[in-house]
């Protein structure tokens, strides 16, 4: 099996810059490119030329592309689904919820510019939609799951399907609102979002007239 070392080797054309040697030194340089010329025109083989790897190396660390800018998107889910699971029984579902959804989104300071990006590509490239929709589905899942677990009903049943729906909702216009405005913390948006789904929207809105 190849490996990808790191000190030696440099890559042609990008002198200075040592082989990546992890997944994150590979999203990093994918990111750079895509900033710089764009997702839909950034290949494969751009990815691992500039870190100085092979193609087949590249698809070791990540299926395709899209994997790329989603990351090590499974063990995310797997991290959400134990961040509810670990929430005490005596905790209300909903705020069980935004706890544990507000807790999965802190990041790093030194992460969270990756993190924009990340999300900026997800939330705007329209090739990545399709993807997009597919993994989200996966997320909304675990917390139907855990609505269903939690009030005793089945998944297929209308609330635990609602709330699932609505949390991806309220997460999405979160992250909306903080790739427009990233003076506002992230955690806090989502905080905010959760807190009005919990009370509804009646009171928000005032009636016309």
């Amino acid at each position: 099996m190849e490996e990808v070392t790191s000190a030696a080797a440099e890559t042609p054309g990008r002198i200075g810059r040592p082989r990546a040697t992890s997944r994150t030194d590979l999203e990093r340089i994918g990111f750079e490119l895509f900033a710089s010329q764009g997702f839909d025109n950034t290949t494969v083989d751009d990815i691992a030329g500039a870190a100085g790897i092979g193609r087949r190396t590249f698809f070791r660390y990540f299926g395709s592309k899209n994997d790329l800018v989603w990351g090590d998107f499974e063990s995310q889910l797997a991290s959400l689904r134990a961040l509810l699971e670990s929430s005490a029984p005596e905790v209300p579902v909903i705020d069980a919820l935004r706890e544990a959804v507000v807790e999965f989104n802190r990041f790093d300071p030194g992460e969270v510019p990756w993190h924009r990006q990340r999300m900026e590509l997800i939330l705007t490239v329209p090739t990545l939609q399709a993807d997009a929709t597919l993994r989200y589905n996966a997320w909304r899942a675990i917390v139907t799951e855990f609505v269903a677990a939690r009030t005793g009903r089945p998944s297929s049943d209308l609330l635990p399907r609602l709330v699932g729906h609505a949390a991806l909702a309220a997460a999405v216009a979160a992250y909306e609102h903080w790739l427009a405005d990233e003076r506002q913390p992230l955690p806090s948006l989502i905080d905010a979002t959760f807190r009005q789904l919990a009370v509804g929207f009646e009171s928000a809105i005032p009636p016309l007239g």
